[in-house]
């Protein structure tokens, strides 16, 4: 860390207690970020627990979509997205006028909208999940065909485990984790024998099928934490760049860095936080009600498949 971080991180600190705001900064972001945040972890995990904190201001550390869903929990506080052209290009990636098509067309069908998505779409979705909720409660709806959004990775993840059902898929993806192939895999393991390898299951199916371990980001960092093993880490290079501070004598080696680096999660620095807390940057999101109402719902029927 260079002396005008720490300096920054200081004036940050004693803005955040001025301001009485809360900072949430999803695990990707860099180690200088998540250092001033008083939440850290998955982008659902952040919007829950900033649910029940007072904090009348709350600073998101990450991308659009994850803003908007503090925003749908918590419409009593402002949020403030810490860079508004932080997005993520798969939450984006489906037309809402597609589902409504869908829907039109398959009335039968259930909509499943992994939590990454718009607040648009989460509002046209029965249900929505995260990448450790998907597979059981998609198991647990009443739906025998379902269409499962945006992520046709995570889908087809989910499709394999639950094939009791008939599960639809659009073209969505993580531009960042779909990029990873099975070669990839092989190449880094031929690289380090013995190496066990945690992969998130946004990476393609033949990629996944080679892995030792297929979780949501807090489900690689629990596996790294639980494990004396060598670890390959085919995920967002965030959680290896964090991880390995943590752990600077363990064997933990990242797949494809430059691959798997998200630019727009990258576009948040110390310089950004601060901007935002003072009013000089960042976004505010607002959301119409009958918008955030209709996406409440189906994060309310995720929480409750989930229980």
């Amino acid at each position: 860390m260079l002396p005008n971080d720490q300096a920054l991180i200081n004036e940050i600190l004693r803005e955040k207690k001025k301001n009485n705001t809360l900072i949430l900064a999803h695990t990707y972001q860099s180690p200088e970020v998540l250092a001033v945040a008083d939440l850290t972890g998955d982008s659902f995990a952040l919007a829950k627990a900033a649910e029940s904190l007072e904090a009348p201001r709350a600073l998101l550390c990450g991308v659009r979509f994850m803003a908007e869903t503090l925003k749908i929990l918590s419409p009593e506080k402002e949020v403030v997205l810490s860079h508004p052209d932080a997005g993520c290009p798969m939450a984006e990636q489906i037309n809402p006028k597609e589902v409504e098509a869908y829907r039109k067309a398959h009335p039968d069908h259930g909509i499943c909208a992994y939590v990454n998505t718009t607040a648009e779409l989460k509002a046209l979705a029965d249900v929505c999940v995260t990448s450790s909720s998907a597979v059981p409660i998609v198991r647990k709806l009443p739906y025998q065909d379902i269409l499962f959004l945006p992520d046709k990775n995570l889908g087809s993840f989910v499709a394999d485990a639950v094939p009791e059902k008939n599960i639809h898929l659009m073209n969505g993806y993580c531009p960042v984790h779909n990029e990873i192939t099975a070669q990839d895999i092989l190449s880094i393991k031929a690289a380090h024998p013995g190496a066990k390898v945690a992969i998130h299951p946004e990476c393609p199916r033949e990629a996944v099928a080679l892995a030792d371990m297929i979780g949501s980001t807090k489900d690689i960092i629990s596996y790294v934490n639980t494990r004396d093993d060598d670890i390959i880490l085919a995920t967002e290079r965030g959680v290896y760049d964090n991880l390995i501070l943590e752990f600077p004598d363990r064997k933990l080696y990242q797949l494809c860095p430059q691959k798997m680096t998200c630019a727009d999660m990258k576009k948040t620095n110390l310089q950004q936080v601060y901007d935002a807390l003072t009013g000089k940057g960042g976004e505010v999101i607002t959301l119409d009600e009958s918008l955030r109402l209709r996406a409440l719902g189906s994060i309310a029927s995720m929480l409750r498949y989930g229980n």
